[in-house]
């Protein structure tokens, strides 16, 4: 059976893709660092949904609980329109080196569940840090899944979140997009 970390966004995105890798015969482990989520009382109620969610689905949890706003806003400071790189670098980065401390086969990320993210930005991170770390990246698109996703979440009652996470992402959630 391979191991595979996930980098874990927010349950509701882990939920409908953790089953079909489970019954892809995936050995999951989970893996939380989202420094970009703002603000803290956000960052919070997704941590413990996560943890919640692995909890109740016997999937081991690594938290990196490391709410660093301070610097993911110098990283995206005069770079907003591309804070999206940096911030999937980052996450993916240590997804990476954790993979590799814990002698996983593949990482990935729940980033790839959302319609609403970059999906080739993100595998060609991916994929570059499988290169540099020496661990597969493993992509799937789990769009697929977007409508189970939802279900599940609702069924579960889930703590679901409006927007991506960032200041940035909460600003044009209710402002709109940046032009």
């Amino acid at each position: 059976m391979s191991k595979l970390l996930v980098h874990v966004c927010c349950a509701p995105c882990f939920a409908a893709p953790s089953q079909h890798l489970k019954e892809k015969g995936f050995d999951l482990h989970a893996f939380w660092f989202n420094p970009n989520i703002h603000p803290y009382q956000e960052y919070k109620k997704r941590l413990q949904t996560a943890q919640q969610f692995c909890e109740d689905e016997n999937i081991p949890l690594i938290l990196k609980d490391d709410y660093n706003l301070d610097d993911f806003l110098r990283k995206a400071a005069f770079r907003e329109n591309d804070r999206c790189r940096m911030c999937y670098y980052d996450r993916l980065k240590y997804t990476a080196i954790i993979a590799k401390k814990g002698n996983f086969d593949f990482f990935t990320t729940t980033l790839l569940y959302s319609k609403f993210q970059k999906h080739d930005l993100i595998r060609e991170i991916g994929e570059s840090l499988a290169k540099e770390y020496g661990v597969e990246f493993y992509y799937e698109d789990f769009r697929r899944f977007w409508k189970e996703g939802i279900k599940l979440s609702k069924e579960r009652e889930m703590y679901r979140q409006q927007y991506c996470g960032c200041i940035y992402s909460e600003r044009d959630r209710y402002l709109g997009a940046k032009k």
